[in-house]
């Protein structure tokens, strides 16, 4: 059997995610108190206890997300014995889900990743006033059609096609004007939904490109080991482990599409056929299932899990 670690993105945030782990395993826990430390705050209290609207916020999501994910991955370690190096075919992530995958496998340390994610999260907020861009989410429309509706929207500003989700699932992201041209253009040609998202940036467009130099600027000083097992990359959707093309990586994922479609599809193509989703919540379960449904699907994101899949594996 080949495993792939999957972690997800923004959007997976909910007050109280990650709490039980922490309470259960002190593995986790460890991540937690490191990820406080490295902010010089108790984004640990923030996570257990909310509010949702101040987690929510992207300099804060994106540590909080993180954490989680390698929390839950240290537990698999601790209690059931799962191996990175030996036991993981390959490790994915979902935008900022990436550096949680860089973490699981112990290419980057928490610490790092952490700080680069609040560094992400401002950048990424500051690049484009509040209220001038925009994200929206096509559904039943494929890829091409997406980024076809994405260009006719464009009419002189951004309007780029960022999120490739699932068959039928793309994101559009940029100018909010542009955005909600894109959303009309979508339902012309047939979209099932085409909605803006509650989203406070338009992540992923060419409108990220302050917060991907910002990103160019801290990842060179950031300090990054070849990784347990290969990292299937956003940009690439394909297999890497040299952490000087993992740097150069994140730094085009900042404006660069998410591809996750096709990160999906390549792992199965080449042998996976056990995706296990780790950290908050389940929507990267829920593509994978529909993308790869030869393969098992699950996701470890609760002490009951970590003890399922330890069962599982030693039974």
């Amino acid at each position: 059997m080949t495993l792939a670690i999957t972690c997800p993105g923004q959007g997976s945030q909910a007050v109280g995610m990650g709490k039980a782990l922490a309470e259960a395993f002190p593995s986790a826990r460890a991540v937690f108190e490191e990820v406080d430390a490295a902010l010089g705050e108790k984004l640990s209290t923030l996570m257990f206890k909310g509010p949702l609207e101040t987690l929510t916020l992207t300099a804060n999501a994106q540590p909080a997300l993180m954490a989680v994910s390698v929390a839950g991955m240290r537990a698999l370690e601790a209690e059931a014995g799962l191996d990175p190096a030996r036991d993981v075919g390959f490790f994915a992530g979902h935008s900022l889900g990436e550096y949680s995958a860089l973490a699981c496998a112990r290419a980057l340390s928490v610490t790092d990743a952490a700080r680069l994610l609040r560094l992400r999260g401002e950048a990424m907020q500051k690049a484009v006033p509040v209220g001038e861009g925009a994200m929206a989410v096509l559904l039943g429309l494929e890829w091409e059609q997406a980024v076809a509706v994405a260009a006719e929207a464009a009419q002189g500003q951004v309007c780029d096609a960022a999120n490739d989700n699932g068959p039928g699932q793309a994101v559009v992201s940029g100018h909010k004007a542009a955005v909600e041209r894109a959303v009309e253009i979508a339902k012309g040609k047939g979209a099932k939904r085409a909605m803006l998202l509650p989203v406070s940036a338009p992540f992923h467009c060419a409108l990220m490109k302050p917060a991907a130099d910002a990103m160019a600027e801290a990842l060179a000083k950031a300090s990054i080991a070849r990784p347990a097992a290969s990292i299937v990359a956003n940009v690439t959707a394909g297999p890497e482990s040299d952490p000087a093309v993992i740097r150069a990586n994140l730094v085009k994922q900042v404006t660069g599409t998410v591809r996750w479609r096709e990160s999906v599809g390549w792992m199965a193509a080449n042998g996976v056929d056990s995706f296990l989703e780790v950290g908050a919540g389940k929507v990267l379960t829920g593509l994978s299932k529909r993308m790869a449904p030869a393969a098992q699907s699950s996701a470890v994101g609760t002490p009951d899990d970590v003890r399922a899949f330890a069962a599982a594996r030693n039974s």
